[in-house]
């Protein structure tokens, strides 16, 4: 998808030289940075959920087990 950005000329500069030492081009570099953003707010969610199982759960499994048990392989 094509997207219409306003941004600042100085910081446009700034950005391809960044790019450009990174050898690669503005664009790309928009595109790494809304994927690697768009994936912290992905494991954000995850930790979020796992926070929340977590705060619900006792700790305590429905053991105890057997040492056999234990070892036991599926």
């Amino acid at each position: 998808m094509n997207i219409t950005l306003s941004v600042d000329d100085q910081v446009v500069a700034k950005a391809r030289h960044i790019a450009s030492v990174r050898g690669t081009s503005l664009n790309q570099l928009v595109r790494d940075y809304l994927e690697d953003l768009t994936r912290h707010n992905d494991m954000k969610s995850v930790l979020d959920e796992l926070d929340a199982m977590w705060s619900e759960s006792t700790g305590r499994s429905q053991g105890p087990w057997t040492r056999e048990e234990l070892h036991e392989r599926s």
